[in-house]
């Protein structure tokens, strides 16, 4: 397990990389929150969120993306989003570590 937060996002970065996803932007902030990755699978424009936690006692990663982060998430990628010529397609995905394990859920969550 990543240590801290930066060090998650960076090994999230990595693994995603080495499934064929490219990395457009790291921790996109605005108004509404922060974007942890930005990055394009194919013509799909994701926003990925990483949630790392020493154990999956009291849920794990995956419980931490609550509707309230959910909503600031959203918001923040339309902020992103308006900045854009044009919208293209997008998701929204979730990369955990919980202990040793990874976890990546694609669409995660919808808008």
């Amino acid at each position: 397990m990543p240590a801290s937060g930066p060090q998650a996002e960076q090994a999230a970065a990595l693994y995603l990389a080495q499934r064929g996803l490219q990395l457009v932007e790291k921790n996109y902030r605005c108004r509404f929150g922060e974007i942890d990755l930005i990055m394009w699978a194919g013509a799909t424009l994701v926003f990925v969120e990483v949630r790392s936690r020493r154990s999956r006692a009291f849920g794990g990663a995956a419980v931490s993306i609550d509707t309230h982060k959910q909503h600031k998430l959203i918001a923040a990628a339309q902020h992103y989003l308006g900045r854009l010529g044009k919208t293209p397609p997008c998701r929204f995905d979730a990369l955990l570590f919980d202990g040793d394990a990874i976890e990546w859920i694609p669409n995660a969550f919808g808008a």
